[in-house]
């Protein structure tokens, strides 16, 4: 009996194996499917990418090289240049006003020419300052010699000597009073303070004029100044500079040499820049004031320095490429850039002196295909030639 239950319980537990291995058939026959999936996925995508690779190169082998303009990296100075616009001014503008009233009787000068220091300008009627110098030079004339009739009698000791000191300090007054008057007589004739050019002439002839009032403008030109705002980022720089290039393009372009006058301490109001006050030579007086200028300001220079043209690098992925020619070959150069003047980048790292860099066609030439130079040029400029 017991050999039979043991028998019926053995039968019991295989059907309860072949009942759970007819159960998970499903799944696993699913999971082999997918696998089967998988590994045909992964065969078709080799085979793709063995296909387009072989496509690719027969490609480059079918495609005739790529014509090329190689430039020779030759060492060179290059500059950090920032340039800023600015203003002519005189160096002196300076109005002249009348110091006494009158009539002006004759206008000696027109505008436009020139006058020295000292030239007479213009005439104010004069005959009420003789009039009154005449007053009062006789008055300090009767004072005068009254003063030295006293002297004498203190001498003598006639008269005190409070008379006396009354009798001088009456003579001085008069000689104030006449030399005031003197003076009133001498601005009669009004003169040029400066040398310069007669810019304005604000009176004419017969014209009636109060103190303070504008009689002409003098300009003084064998030097002017050039006022340019300057960036508060670009002070540091400036304020160690002392020569500056000034080109002035209503005189054809041409360029002066300029030097530091003045660098305010503080920055405009409104625009936020600092003033800086060039000199500029002008014998000639060929700059005139309110001319536009373009300053030219050297803010770093490197001397010896591999650069390229801007228009050679490539940006791809976040970095700078170039391509140098090597056996024939076009070749992928990664490059960190540097200063840039004009259309000139400086290349800190990733170049050297002597290696021919494709600056025409490189943007269709792929690393190691070989390349047809058909130009080589040493200087930049002879890219455009």
């Amino acid at each position: 009996m017991e050999y039979k239950k043991d028998n019926i319980q053995a039968e019991s537990v295989k059907k309860k194996w072949i009942k759970r291995i007819w159960g998970a058939l499903p799944a696993l026959f699913l999971i082999f499917l997918l696998l089967v999936v998988a590994l045909l996925f992964v065969r078709i995508k080799t085979e793709k990418e063995a296909i387009k690779a072989d496509k690719l190169a027969k490609m480059k082998m079918d495609r005739p090289p790529v014509n090329v303009v190689t430039l020779d990296l030759v060492p060179m100075p290059i500059h950090d240049r920032l340039s800023l616009p600015g203003i002519i001014k005189p160096w002196i503008k300076l109005e002249i006003l009348a110091e006494v009233r009158g009539k002006i009787t004759k206008k000696t000068v027109k505008e436009g020419i020139r006058v020295k220091k000292g030239d007479v300008l213009a005439y104010i009627d004069s005959r009420d300052y003789e009039n009154s110098f005449k007053s009062a030079k006789a008055s300090y004339d009767v004072a005068l010699a009254d003063f030295e009739r006293i002297k004498k009698l203190y001498k003598e000791q006639l008269a005190t000597k409070s008379r006396m000191d009354n009798a001088l300090a009456q003579a001085e007054n008069y000689k104030a009073g006449m030399d005031n008057t003197a003076l009133h007589l001498e601005r009669c004739k009004i003169l040029a303070p400066i040398s310069g050019i007669v810019n304005h002439i604000f009176i004419e002839e017969g014209q009636y004029l109060n103190v303070a009032d504008p009689v002409a403008e003098i300009l003084q030109m064998d030097r002017v100044k050039v006022q340019v705002g300057i960036p508060e980022s670009d002070v540091a720089a400036v304020r160690s500079l002392t020569d500056f290039n000034v080109r002035i393009d209503a005189l054809g372009g041409k360029t002066f040499s300029g030097k530091k006058y003045f660098l305010s301490s503080t920055a405009g109001s409104k625009a936020r820049l600092y003033s800086l006050d060039l000199v500029l030579e002008n014998k000639n007086e060929e700059i005139l004031p309110d001319m536009f200028a373009r300053v030219e300001i050297i803010k770093k220079e490197v001397q010896n320095s591999i650069s390229v043209p801007l228009y050679a690098v490539i940006s791809r992925n976040n970095s700078n490429i170039v391509y140098v020619i090597n056996d024939h070959k076009a070749h992928l150069r990664k490059v960190e850039l540097g200063l840039l003047e004009g259309w000139r980048v400086e290349v800190k790292k990733g170049l050297t002196a002597g290696e021919k860099v494709i600056v025409v066609g490189h943007r269709s030439v792929n690393d190691g295909e070989i390349v047809n130079v058909v130009r080589n040029v040493k200087d930049p400029k002879d890219i455009l030639k």
